[in-house]
C-alpha cells in the first residue's frame, strides 16, 4: 500500500512571533515575566504596553491585517470569567484555555468565527489562578465523570480547543508547567491536548504521572495541505510515538474527516501510517476521535476572507443544515455520507490499529 501522508520530513522550525505585546496586568504574574524574558532571548520585538487594552495599529489591507495579526503573540490575564470553565463534549468534561489563537493558518479554521477581532493569538500570563480554579470542577462533568464506558479517565480537562498548546510551548512554557501540575495533582484528573506540531522534547522528561494524553490531529497529504504552517502528519506521528514511548496516554485525532475525491485510499493510507509510527510501542494507550468536516456560515465568511481562492469544499454537495443546542446552523455531510465514512473508521481501525479505542464520532 503507498503511503497517503506527507513524506517523512523532520518537523518545521517552531513558530517565532514577530512581535510580543505584553500589557501591564501581565508583567505582574511571573509566568508573564518569564514569556517576555523567553521572546527577547529569541530575538522577538517585546513591546511592553502602558495599559491593558491590546494595540494591534494594523494595516488597512485585510490580507496584510490577517498576516500581521497572525505575526502577533499577545500576553494577557485570563479574566475571571475565562477561568469559569465551559463543558466541551464530546473530547472532555471541562475546557481549560492556556491561549486562545493559532499560528497555524488552516482553510478549515475551527476559531474562524469565534474569536473577536483580528486573529491575533493571546496567551495567558496567569497560569497558577488558572490551575489553582481547577480542583473545584472534580467529578462535576458530565462527559467522562460520569459516563460508564469513560469514567476510567477521571475529570478531562481539554487544553486545545481554542488554541494548540504545542505550537505555542517554545515560547510559553504553559504546556510544560500544567502536565507537571497535573502530574503533582494527586487526584482522578487528565490533561488532553491535540496537536499539529511535533517539537515534544520539553515534554518528554517531565514527571505526568500518566495524567497527561497527547492526541496528534492528522490527515492524510491530499488534505493536510490545508494545513499551512504545521509539521508533517509524518513527523506528528513521529513525536506522537515518542510520547508513548515516555508513558504518556496518547491519542488520534482524525480532523477534520474530509468527504473529497479518493477519501478511502487517502485515509486507508493515513491509517496504516499511524499504525506503523506506533508499532515500537507495543501496548500503549490509545485513543481515536473522529471529526468531520462542519463550517457555519459565519465561519465560512471569515475564512474566504483569510484563504481566499482556497480549494477546500465548502459547498453545499453532500450536505444539510444541522442546528446546534445553543441554536446555530452549521454545515455537515449528509446522512449517506456520515453513513459512508462512519462505516469505513470503524472497518478499518478494527483492522489496522485494533489495540485503540474509538472515543467518539462526530
Amino acid at each position: 500500500m503507498t503511503s497517503r501522508t506527507e513524506p517523512d520530513r523532520a518537523a518545521r522550525a517552531a513558530w517565532r512571533p514577530q512581535r510580543l505585546l505584553v500589557t501591564r496586568s501581565a508583567m505582574t504574574f511571573a509566568h508573564g515575566r518569564a514569556i517576555a524574558e523567553r521572546a527577547a532571548m529569541q530575538g522577538v520585538e517585546v513591546v511592553a504596553l502602558t495599559g491593558d487594552r491590546l494595540n494591534l495599529d494594523l494595516p488597512d489591507d485585510p490580507r496584510r491585517a490577517y498576516a500581521a495579526a497572525k505575526a502577533t503573540l499577545a500576553v494577557v490575564v485570563a479574566p475571571p470569567s475565562k477561568r469559569r470553565l465551559q463543558p466541551i463534549a464530546p473530547s472532555a468534561d471541562w475546557r481549560v484555555d492556556l491561549a486562545e489563537g493559532c499560528p497555524a493558518h488552516c482553510s478549515y479554521c475551527y476559531l474562524a468565527g469565534s474569536l473577536k477581532g483580528p486573529p491575533i493569538t493571546r496567551v495567558y500570563s496567569n497560569l497558577d489562578e488558572i490551575l489553582d480554579g481547577l480542583p473545584a470542577y472534580l467529578g462535576q462533568g458530565a462527559v467522562t465523570s460520569r459516563n460508564r464506558d469513560r469514567s476510567h479517565e477521571g475529570t478531562t480537562f481539554e487544553a486545545s480547543c481554542y488554541t494548540d498548546p504545542l505550537g505555542l510551548e517554545p515560547m510559553t512554557g504553559s504546556l510544560s508547567a500544567t502536565i507537571a501540575w497535573f502530574g503533582r495533582w494527586k487526584a482522578p484528573a487528565q490533561l488532553r491536548f491535540t496537536s499539529k506540531f511535533a517539537d515534544v522534547a520539553p515534554l518528554l522528561t517531565l514527571d505526568h504521572g500518566g495524567r497527561t494524553r497527547m492526541r496528534a490531529s492528522i490527515n492524510p497529504r491530499a488534505f493536510a495541505r490545508f494545513e499551512g504552517g504545521t509539521d508533517p502528519v509524518a513527523a506528528r506521528l513521529a513525536a506522537l510515538a515518542r510520547m508513548a514511548g515516555a508513558g504518556y496516554p496518547i491519542g488520534l485525532t482524525i480532523a477534520p474527516i474530509i468527504a473529497a475525491d479518493g477519501w478511502r485510499d487517502a485515509y486507508d493510507g493515513l491509517l496504516a501510517d499511524a499504525a506503523a509510527a506506533l508499532a515500537p510501542v507495543p501496548g500503549c494507550d490509545l485513543t481515536i476521535e473522529l471529526i468531520t468536516h462542519r463550517f457555519t456560515t459565519g465561519s465560512k465568511a471569515v475564512l474566504d476572507n483569510w484563504y481566499p481562492g482556497s480549494a477546500l469544499d465548502m459547498t453545499d454537495a453532500n450536505r444539510m443544515t444541522n442546528r446546534t443546542k445553543f441554536g446555530t446552523e452549521k454545515q455537515v455531510y449528509d446522512a449517506p455520507t456520515m453513513r459512508s465514512l462512519r462505516a469505513f473508521f470503524e472497518e478499518r481501525i478494527g483492522v489496522l490499529l485494533p489495540q485503540s479505542r474509538i472515543l467518539y464520532w462526530t
